[in-house]
């Protein structure tokens, strides 16, 4: 599964290498309002500090935030998210040379966060917006595209599928046509089937349970369901206590060909997955 993907990912100025370990992205929320860690990094000081931390525990990738999109959540004012990310950026490039990626789905915003550093653009409704297509291939930024119906705040009323793992895949074929056409390399294009975003619970776990057939696509899949609602449910956990949860989903979805996993928790994850390679790798001999 994993072995099928490309070996290298391609972003602004800079290669990731894709082996058969799975690259951590750490989750930087500069929100008063995200559903798990809303307003703990507010302060772009203590965001700088925290992203700092997640590299230290094993981050291979910094992923930069400044509007919930949680379900039912509301846009942010663009002046207003500019004012949250943009000095967490900036604070960043003197302190780590890991990767960094806005968590926008705004052009004006990734254009700014390109400009401070970011080398990355993760858009939650998967580039639907053309000026973020340009901006993506005038920047040579890397392209996480993520799918998602609708906004966050009507996404939920927005989950009528006949088969979500088919109408997924088609979805991501042509949006990496769309992407490639307008001349945005696919070696800059990850794929993101968008866990708890316009999905019910049977959805989720179909998807989670299927993963490994988005290799057809030939792009690599990065798997985002820490501390979400579909871990809560199922371990009757709130969200500070969705950690066992989350590892147990992060180590399926490397089981299943992900080569990339969005999590709040590096460290913990990092170790599991350290574990699990070396359980492997002995069996193999």
């Amino acid at each position: 599964m994993r072995d099928t993907f490309p070996t290298q990912l391609r972003l602004a100025g800079r290669t990731l290498e894709l082996g058969p370990f799975p690259l951590i992205m750490g989750i930087v929320n500069v929100t008063p309002d995200s559903f798990s860690d809303g307003g703990a990094f507010l302060d772009p000081h203590r965001a700088v500090e925290h992203a700092v931390q997640l590299v230290a525990e094993g981050a291979d990738w910094l992923d930069i935030g400044g509007e919930s999109t949680r379900p039912g959540a509301t846009p942010v004012p663009l002046d207003e998210e500019l004012r949250r990310v943009i000095p967490v950026i900036q604070g960043l490039m003197s302190k780590t040379d890991t990767p960094i990626s806005i968590d926008t789905y705004k052009p004006e915003i990734a254009r700014a966060a390109i400009k401070a550093g970011a080398q990355i653009i993760n858009d939650v409704t998967g580039f639907r917006d053309p000026a973020m297509v340009d901006l993506a291939a005038q920047t040579d930024a890397g392209c996480v595209v993520m799918h998602m119906r609708g906004t966050p705040a009507d996404m939920m009323e927005r989950t009528n599928y006949e088969n979500v793992v088919a109408e997924l895949i088609d979805y991501f074929g042509e949006r990496i046509d769309r992407l490639t056409r307008a001349g945005v390399e696919r070696e800059r294009i990850i794929l993101d089937p968008g866990i708890g975003f316009a999905k019910t619970r049977p959805d989720n776990l179909r998807l989670l349970h299927r993963l490994d057939e988005f290799a057809t696509l030939g792009r690599p899949i990065l798997l985002g369901a820490s501390r979400k609602r579909i871990i809560g449910e199922i371990t009757q956990r709130g969200n500070e206590g969705r950690l066992f949860g989350t590892i147990a989903t992060s180590l399926w979805g490397y089981l299943r060909g992900a080569h990339l996993l969005r999590v709040h928790d590096v460290g913990p994850t990092r170790d599991a997955l350290v574990m699990i390679r070396a359980i492997e790798e002995e069996g193999s001999q």
